[in-house]
């Protein structure tokens, strides 16, 4: 089976799907075919790549093709019938791309789409991508805050430590909460999942109980409030808001625009300097006043819009995503030939195109 890594194409992507290390542990019978600069922005040479068995070469010739960002329209045209992509694909919002894989007739399988189960966990790159956002968005806040984050006893006097609220607790928001916590803030954090509470709480924050609760889905996410929860929920923090010196938002919906958390009143309410990061940009963001792809300064308050987080650190973020798709590249090869068991959950999950075959 040949495994093809292309250069990202995408504006601004700075990943790779595969990093030397990875490749070297894909077994035997998989060979790896890696586009010449695939990896250079991301802190991996070529040579790297060679010492560690991988061709240099043209990747779309291979069997499968494990990529970041989706195959955009002039990389869609370079695929051949009966191929597998492997990518970001955004199965519920980009429609056009979906067609695009379809019309090739490629089997694409989507990182969003595989199952939350406990044998897809080393497969789970939605996971390992979003400890990044956490991490950076909390690196990011420290950095725009025009104030300590610990308390400090100087002989000057004693600073007090400054005061961090992160909205959502799910992969990125525990990160973020660790890594400020880390940092010496002060930090409280909400979701409306009452049961990640006790995982809030082990990493030394405060649960902020807006009196809002909501569901969770299957796979870990939490469920769009109602109307009427969703008015009490930012009535709520609107009054809460203005108490913190940092606010880090990471709510996201799968396929949805992202839950408008932060009104335009609430960010008016803070205090000049106070910064807001909202790590769902990408999908619109969390607070009214975000600008995605942007970093805007209203009533003296900062609000980072940053998308595409993960790739601002692309070393570790690669190698995070490299061993996700090491995982599935192990499923799908059986004595080094490429074999798609639709009987498998997770083959049959994350496949959103899939060639037809007809008799």
């Amino acid at each position: 089976m040949r495994v093809g890594v292309p250069k990202e194409a995408e504006p601004g992507e700075r990943r790779v799907a595969l990093v030397p290390e990875t490749v070297s542990r894909l077994g035997e019978g998989v060979e790896v075919v890696v586009e010449q600069g695939a990896g250079v922005a991301a802190g991996f040479e070529d040579a790297a790549y060679t010492e560690a068995g991988a061709t240099v070469g043209d990747p779309w010739s291979c069997d499968v093709i494990v990529k970041v960002a989706a195959p955009s329209a002039a990389e869609a045209a370079r695929l051949r019938d009966g191929q597998v992509v492997v990518a970001f694909l955004a199965p519920l919002t980009d429609a056009d791309g979906v067609a695009r894989l379809a019309a090739a007739g490629v089997h694409g399988l989507a990182l969003e789409s595989i199952p939350r189960i406990t044998r897809a966990q080393p497969m789970d790159a939605l996971s390992s991508q979003a400890t990044v956002s956490g991490y950076k968005g909390a690196l990011v806040a420290a950095d725009r805050l025009p104030r300590f984050l610990p308390m400090l006893m100087t002989a000057a006097g004693t600073i007090p430590p400054a005061k961090v609220l992160v909205l959502g607790a799910g992969v990125a928001g525990l990160q973020a909460i660790a890594t400020a916590r880390r940092l010496g803030a002060v930090v409280s954090a909400f979701d409306v999942r009452p049961a990640v509470k006790e995982q809030v709480q082990s990493l030394g924050a405060t649960f902020l109980d807006l009196g809002v609760e909501g569901e969770e889905t299957e796979g870990g996410y939490a469920r769009e409030l109602t109307p009427e929860q969703q008015a009490a929920q930012q009535a709520e923090l609107q009054s809460r808001i203005p108490g913190f010196d940092v606010v880090i938002t990471t709510a996201a919906i799968p396929g949805r625009p992202a839950p408008k958390l932060v009104t335009a009143d609430a960010v008016r309410g803070m205090r000049a300097g106070s910064v807001i990061v909202d790590l769902a940009a990408e999908t619109g963001g969390n607070c009214e006043l975000t600008k995605p792809g942007e970093e805007v300064v209203d009533g003296g308050v900062t609000i980072v819009g940053t998308t595409n987080v993960p790739s601002t650190m692309p070393t570790h973020a690669s190698q995070l995503l490299s061993r996700n798709m090491a995982a599935i590249v192990g499923l799908l090869a059986k004595d080094g030939e490429l074999v798609l068991d639709w009987d498998d959950e997770i083959v049959a999950g994350a496949c959103v195109t899939r060639k037809e075959v007809t008799a």
